[in-house]
């Protein structure tokens, strides 16, 4: 069956930000008074949205979590192109793809939008779902069925690709055909261990998986 739809991860599948989310972790914990982590520690964090990311961050000192949160949001809103750029390749599969494409993500909405519109991605996308206060979060699947449902798309019909165990849950949760991507933040071996069916290793690779009847 050929794909009617494909939605999209965002860090770690299309963008390589984990530099400049770091940089914003360790510029919170440095205002709540604890020491720096590594920014390849920060990076293992990610993936099931910013709150959860500082919890990791600040842990075992909880009662620090909400100055932290706050701490992020304000030094990432002013920093978060600073290093973030699409993965090589992106941008030509994204052109190559004839069906209509979105970005799910459990990054803020807000803070989504930007970085997809500031790197010039947001002519290939009809569609954007992020982490609202409130809203769902992946592995919950209702943002993504929402976002098939505005487009008109069964479940059965649409994929997802992302690059991490939270992507991988979200998409058997939808009912989505899954194809990870080796390159991201969880990379091979996580992908693996979720049991992803598919993992490509280039954006050629993804591109003929996505192109490919089921």
């Amino acid at each position: 069956m050929t794909l009617r739809a494909v939605l999209f991860d965002l860090d770690g599948t299309l963008v390589d930000s984990w530099l400049d989310i770091s940089a914003s972790a360790n510029a919170a914990l440095r205002e709540v008074g604890l020491p720096e982590r590594p920014p390849a520690e920060i990076a293992t964090f990610i993936g099931e949205g910013s709150r959860r990311l500082l919890e990791r961050a600040v842990a075992p000192h909880a009662e620090l979590l909400e100055r932290a949160v706050e701490a992020w949001g304000r030094h990432y809103a002013d920093h978060l192109l600073d290093r973030t750029a699409p993965y090589p390749g992106i941008p030509g599969l994204l052109a190559a793809l004839p069906m209509p494409l979105a970005v799910h993500t459990n990054k803020p909405e807000g803070f989504a939008r930007r970085i997809v519109l500031g790197l010039g991605l947001d002519r290939y996308f009809r569609e954007l779902a992020g982490a609202r206060d409130g809203g769902p979060r992946k592995p919950d699947p209702a943002d993504a069925l929402a976002i098939l449902e505005r487009l008109g798309v069964a479940p059965a019909e649409a994929a997802y690709v992302g690059d991490s165990r939270v992507d991988v849950a979200t998409a058997r949760a939808a009912g989505l055909r899954f194809v990870g991507v080796s390159w991201g933040i969880g990379g091979e071996a996580e992908l693996t261990r979720a049991g992803a069916p598919r993992i490509a290793s280039d954006c050629e690779a993804l591109r003929r998986e996505l192109l490919s009847p089921a």
